[in-house]
């Protein structure tokens, strides 16, 4: 038996709790700061309510100020911060992690920079370590379609795990694969990170299309979304035909943006792209956003709308049209994500540019 230290009690990283525990380990469950709530409710009774679910007895939570006690002696460390959490994560844990001791993140991101560079997370919080621990704690991520609901009842799933050394990626993948949860490897980093961050914003996009069919039945009650766009709740009206060619071209955006920023442009078809794009558009934050805007909604009442959820679709389209500008890209190439940009930071309404799609 391992002992293995979760940073952060969101839902994702909870839920790794599953596989982590069914392996037989001792897994200890570390709150950030906006945790509070979430590790008392699974210190007194186990229960985790945002998810709503019982985590396994194997799991001891930890309020942030006893995150050192949490890691000691833990041989993984897994990232369960949002994006937003990064800086936070850097600044609290990165300086208390042990040399040797591999993390693996569920985090989702890129960080655009000069010139429009796009930093993968695991190479981003790797530039951040302390010089003492630079080059020796080695930084991996997880991504592919993985509801983290699903991952706690032990539904089959498949997901890459990705870092910079083969040798590593396995010994982190035999702490957590199991009977149903399925550990692919690579060390096409970008590949993977930037298929999974992307596929949060071409699930608004997708989704657009949703909110644009509400509106042709009348259905425009705000407050309804949340209900609608629980995962798998049925379309009110079922209209697919546009979701479809929508998907397709998310793909193929996600396939350049990729390849442009070093990843293998090919894994937009495979479990980090396509099969993560696809659980996401069945329900969720990015969905509600998209369905929200396509009914016409303006971005600014959305964003009053969700207020206090986690827009993480928000900023991966900023970023990276951003990133595109600087590299002086052809708009042409992707006109699916520059619309959503003027949606979201230019106040463009919804108009779809069906024309300039599959180029």
């Amino acid at each position: 038996m391992s002992i293995i230290t979760i940073v952060g009690a969101g839902m994702m990283g909870s839920a790794m709790s599953a596989p982590a525990a069914d392996n037989g380990h001792a897994v200890r469950l570390v709150g950030t700061p906006l945790d509070r709530d979430i590790i008392r409710s699974v210190q007194e009774s186990g229960f985790h309510p945002t998810l709503h679910k019982q985590l396994p007895a194997a799991v001891t939570a930890y309020q942030v100020e006893e995150l050192d006690r949490a890691l000691e002696g833990a041989e993984l460390v897994i990232g369960g911060v949002s994006s937003f959490g990064v800086d936070w994560f850097s600044e609290t844990v990165l300086p208390k992690l042990r040399p040797g001791v591999p993390v693996v993140s569920v985090t989702k991101g890129l960080l655009d920079g000069e010139g429009g560079t796009l930093t993968a997370f695991p190479h981003l919080l790797a530039s951040r370590l302390p010089e003492a621990l630079r080059g020796k704690v080695p930084f991996n991520a997880i991504g592919g379609p993985c509801i983290c609901f699903e991952l706690l009842d032990r539904r089959h799933t498949m997901v890459y795990f990705c870092g910079d050394d083969p040798a590593v990626l396995e010994n982190v993948r035999s702490f957590l694969a199991t009977s149903y949860y399925h550990i692919q490897t690579t060390t096409d980093v970008m590949g993977v990170e930037g298929c999974v961050a992307l596929k949060n914003a071409f699930a608004m996009g997708v989704s657009l299309a949703v909110g644009i069919a509400d509106r042709e039945v009348g259905e425009l009650d705000a407050a309804a979304t949340a209900a609608l766009c629980a995962p798998g709740a049925p379309d009110r009206n079922p209209v697919y035909n546009p979701q479809a060619a929508l998907f397709a071209q998310s793909c193929l955006e996600m396939r350049r943006i990729v390849a442009l920023a070093g990843g293998d442009g090919a894994l937009a078809g495979e479990l980090p792209g396509a099969g993560d794009l696809y659980v996401t558009i069945f329900g969720g934050r990015t969905r509600r956003l998209g369905t929200l805007l396509g009914r016409g909604i303006p971005f600014v009442e959305a964003q009053r709308i969700l207020q206090g959820v986690t827009l993480e679709s928000v900023a991966i389209i900023t970023r990276v049209a951003r990133a595109l500008r600087a590299r002086k890209e052809e708009e042409a190439k992707y006109p699916l994500l520059f619309h959503m940009d003027a949606i979201l930071n230019r106040g463009a309404q919804v108009e779809l540019p069906w024309g300039k799609f599959g180029h």
